[in-house]
Formats: structure tokens, C-alpha cells, sequence
């Protein structure tokens, strides 16, 4: 066990102030995420250093688009979320700590995964697969260790962090892709077990403390693929920036839910354009083959400037973060 970051005491309980379900933890009880234990009136995490994957992928996987686009980012996670979503698609190793079981894990060091993602030629650590806030101790270690060796710290996350967490995030981490599963507060209290509010507030926050945000929605058959959401949804995301890079993912079946099929491929192309028609400058289809819903335009001239298929990127016609034909300044950074 290792002390906890962001907690105050209260007459033997805890307060746990890392994620926006603010847990109040009884003595020899642990938070909603399973991870994070009151031991005595102070609180511990359980899963710093335990890893349970760690692998070299292409940035575009996480995904992000706009950032260090054609970059490998070494990416690791521990176990557990502070979601129960029962249409995860992590879910063996995101949802396994909610029994109050051990929890599992490769022991590892911050200083080891640095000099890890520097053997392989990485440009940055991502935190991802699981919920990266509920390992927030070790990612924020690693974090500061790898922006001194002048590595790039993402993370990939559900977005239900505090204000008090995102002060911390800022300034160690890079970038962020936000999961937004859906605009309805509804969606949220019956199929993540969380509410929309802060998620939206989290996004809000990041964007404004100079955090670089791409967004992605699961488009689910049935759920949340409404015209009328979609629109709201992108609404919001333009409201704060149309520079704001938006992924629209498509559903496959897995863990709890197997009663939607995989969302249709006009489904994705649909949401693109309503993206589009919202204003947003970068919006990418993802999860199937997208042709031109996979490539980023520049959006004054039109030209093609990242060319992508799958997770494989070529630079058609960036110079820096400029559009080589007209010269606009995209948002995108290299």
C-alpha cells in the first residue's frame, strides 16, 4: 500500500477528492473504484506500481489524432475504474477490482517505465486501457519523471475528475482523450453508474488549464445514437473550441451488453457530419474503415494534410502545425 494523493480525514473516516463520486470511506472500507482503501483514517491506494499491461502502441490507438500524430506512445495501465459500464470494452482488467478482492499486477517503478518508453523510441506515456485516475499516485510519479527526459505524459480517461485532480493533471499531463459516452445524465446513472455534469465539467477544465483535449463517444445502437444527442453533444464540444477534435466510435458487443449489434457504418459516417455541421473543424470516424473520415483537412483550403488508414499516418501536407498549401495554422501539434 502507498499513501494516497487528494484525501482529507474526517473523525475516522476519509474523504476522497480524486474523482467526482467524492466517496466518504468508512474505516477498513474501500472507495467505489476498489482501489483506494481507509487503513485507520488514512487513506491508501492499492494499485500503485502493479501494472497490468504495458505495451508499445501507435498514438493514433489511444486515440489522438491532433497530437504528435505518427508517434509511438508507451502505454500502461493498472487495474480497476471508477465507471461500471456494462458495455466496456476493457473490462477484464477495468472491472475486476469492484469484488474488494487482491489486486493484481506487475510491480514496476516510475523510473522503469521512463527508461522503458526510452528504449523504444517513445515520444510520450500514455495512461490508458483503465482508468487512469484511479492509479492517479503512480501516473502522476511517472509523469513528472517523464517530462523531465522530455517525454509527452496523455491521458486516456473517462473524464470524471475533480477540479482538485485536474489542478494536479496540469502541467504534467499533455494531452487527453476524454471519453464522452453520451449527453444524457440518464445514460450515465444507468449504464456507467456516474453522472454527466462533471464529466462535462472536467472537459471544460482541461481544455481551459491548457490540457490538450481530443473527445471520443461510443456510438451505441439504440442508446445514445440519437440525431437530437449527437447534436447536443458536438454542440458542447464546439461551444468550448471547434478546434476540439472529435472521434465517433462504433460499437461492438462485449461484457454486459450483447443486445445492440455493432453500430451501423452510416450510423459513425452520419454523427462525422453532424460534427461538421456543428462547426468542428477535426471530426474522425473510428473503430472501422473510414476513408476520408480517418484524415485530417485543413480547414480553410480543404487540402488533405494528415493521410491515415487504420492506425498507420502520413504527413500529406502539414509543415509543422501550418497547412503547406495556405499556410492556416491548424491545431495540431507535432
Amino acid at each position: 500500500m502507498k499513501q494516497a494523493m487528494l484525501w482529507t480525514a474526517r473523525d475516522g473516516e476519509v474523504l476522497c477528492v480524486l474523482c467526482a463520486h467524492r466517496c466518504v470511506i468508512e474505516d477498513g472500507k474501500r472507495g467505489l473504484c476498489g482501489v483506494r482503501l481507509n487503513s485507520q483514517g488514512t487513506l491508501y491506494t492499492l494499485n500503485y506500481g502493479k501494472l497490468v499491461s504495458r505495451a508499445v502502441d501507435p498514438i493514433e490507438k489511444k486515440p489522438l489524432y491532433n497530437f504528435l500524430p505518427g508517434t509511438l506512445s508507451y502505454s500502461i495501465a493498472a487495474a480497476g475504474c471508477n465507471f461500471f459500464c456494462d458495455f466496456c470494452q476493457n473490462w477484464q482488467i477495468s472491472q475486476t477490482t469492484h469484488d474488494g478482492g487482491a489486486i493484481d499486477g506487475e510491480d514496476v517503478t516510475p523510473a522503469e517505465i521512463v527508461a522503458a518508453a526510452q528504449a523504444r523510441k517513445c515520444a510520450s506515456i500514455a495512461y490508458t486501457y483503465t482508468e487512469p485516475t484511479i492509479f492517479f499516485e503512480f501516473a502522476y510519479e511517472t509523469a513528472g519523471l517523464a517530462r523531465q527526459a522530455g517525454l509527452k505524459n496523455i491521458f486516456v480517461t473517462n473524464g470524471y475528475q475533480t477540479p482538485e485532480s485536474i489542478d494536479k493533471m496540469a502541467g504534467l499531463v499533455d494531452a487527453a482523450n476524454v471519453d464522452l459516452k453520451s449527453f444524457s445524465d440518464d445514460f450515465y446513472r444507468k449504464r456507467c453508474g456516474a453522472r454527466l455534469a462533471p464529466v462535462l465539467k472536467a472537459i471544460s477544465l482541461m481544455h481551459a488549464k491548457g490540457i490538450f483535449v481530443e473527445i471520443t463517444t461510443l456510438v451505441i445502437p439504440g442508446e445514445n445514437d440519437s440525431r437530437e444527442e449527437l447534436t447536443k453533444l458536438a454542440g458542447f464540444i464546439a461551444s468550448l473550441s471547434p478546434d476540439i477534435p472529435w472521434h465517433v466510435s462504433r460499437f461492438h458487443p462485449d461484457y454486459k451488453q450483447h443486445d445492440a449489434g455493432w453500430t451501423p457504418s452510416e450510423t459513425i459516417f452520419d454523427a462525422a457530419e453532424i460534427g461538421k455541421a456543428a462547426g468542428l473543424k477535426y471530426v474522425y470516424a473510428g473503430n472501422l474503415p473510414a476513408g476520408k473520415y480517418e484524415h485530417t483537412y485543413c480547414p480553410a483550403c480543404g487540402e488533405v494534410v494528415i493521410e491515415r488508414s487504420g492506425f498507420a499516418s502520413r504527413n500529406a501536407g502539414l509543415d509543422k502545425c501550418k497547412c503547406r498549401k495556405c499556410g492556416r495554422d491548424l491545431n495540431v501539434i507535432v
